[in-house]
């Protein structure tokens, strides 16, 4: 099951998000659920690096099934409208498969 945590700070503003993981709905290489959570959240990445100004430190490991991104600073409206899509894509192929596939939950965390 891919798992992806969004967190947020005590005034309920983003402050990255986790991804880790494999769907298990198909073979490697064949596994329409894993690819397209990976293409969301990479190109929420991407999105988030070409129309924001906002730092961010990412941390991948293909193999291992993980992505983490943490804002550095304040999120930018941008940013957080880009993450919000993030969720809804991510909610919307989660409940299309039962929850069997794929986990979405935010969690709250003091921003260090």
């Amino acid at each position: 099951m891919i798992r992806v945590v969004f967190y947020k700070d005590s005034k309920d503003e983003y402050i990255g998000f986790s991804l880790s993981g494999h769907a298990g709905y198909a073979k490697a290489g064949q596994d329409i659920v894993c690819a397209a959570v990976s293409a969301l959240c990479l190109n929420t990445v991407n999105s988030v690096e070409a129309f924001t100004k906002d730092l961010i430190r990412l941390e991948t490991d293909e193999a291992a099934g993980v992505l983490k991104l943490r804002f550095v600073n304040t999120v930018s409206p941008e940013s957080k409208l880009l993450t919000d899509a993030l969720k809804l894509g991510l909610e919307g192929i989660r409940d299309n498969n039962n929850f069997r596939y794929l986990s979405v939950t935010t969690k709250r965390r003091c921003k260090s």
